[in-house]
């Protein structure tokens, strides 16, 4: 395992999802030269935030509801859920600079998974236009909850496909460069598919874990 993740790391950045760890181990990953840490929910993100502060870069990868926007948008550098006009606007209120925001896409289309449908989502991106603290940095994407390889490497082709879409559009508000994709359980394959972000929590503490025995 720890050679697969050092092998992915050229050109792609590892966000240590760190929500079932303490600050100790938090900043261990840091110390191991992963800087790029992600929170899922807002307490989780101020207690790490407040003890860590610059020694890190944050992505929040949660779903952030409206009126939670308050308590996370100002200690985040991306967010990697954003699927709705409603946070949209209330990320423009709140934030006191430009966000980096990943849109949120639902390739796989199952009802549980939150997100913007695929053939919607030009039409959402283009929309964001008229808010000047949403820089639209990339998409993001979950894959099916499945042992089915390849469909879990049809919806990261989607993701990039569609990434790739909408990057040739060339909106100032849009850059679009970026593609966040990929766990614990399938982040090799979503790096043989384009990704550029992978999201890696048990993963890493089973490396830690096995690299002490």
């Amino acid at each position: 395992m720890k050679n697969e993740i050092e092998n992915i790391r050229h050109g792609i950045e590892i966000i240590a999802v760190t929500k079932q760890v303490g600050i100790e181990r938090t900043e261990e990953a840091i110390a191991a030269g992963i800087h790029h840490l992600g929170e899922n929910r807002p307490e989780g993100l101020a207690a790490k935030y407040e003890a860590i502060t610059d020694k890190a870069i944050w992505h929040f990868i949660g779903t952030l509801q409206t009126r939670k926007v308050k308590e996370v948008i100002n200690q985040i550098d991306f967010l990697h859920s954003l699927d709705r006009m409603s946070l949209a606007k209330e990320i423009q209120k709140r934030a006191e600079r430009p966000v980096n925001c990943f849109v949120q896409v639902n390739v796989s289309k199952e009802e549980s998974k939150s997100g913007v449908a695929s053939e919607e989502a030009l039409e959402f991106i283009e929309a964001l236009s008229e808010f000047d603290k949403i820089q639209v940095v990339g998409l993001m994407t979950m894959a099916p909850n499945t042992t089915d390889e390849t469909a879990i490497r049809q919806t990261f082709k989607g993701l990039k496909s569609l990434q790739v879409e909408v990057a040739a559009k060339n909106w100032n508000h849009a850059p679009c460069t970026e593609c966040s994709m990929g766990m614990s359980n399938d982040y090799l394959i979503a790096a043989q598919e384009g990704a550029t972000f992978v999201r890696i929590g048990t993963a890493l503490v089973g490396t830690e874990s096995e690299a002490q025995q």
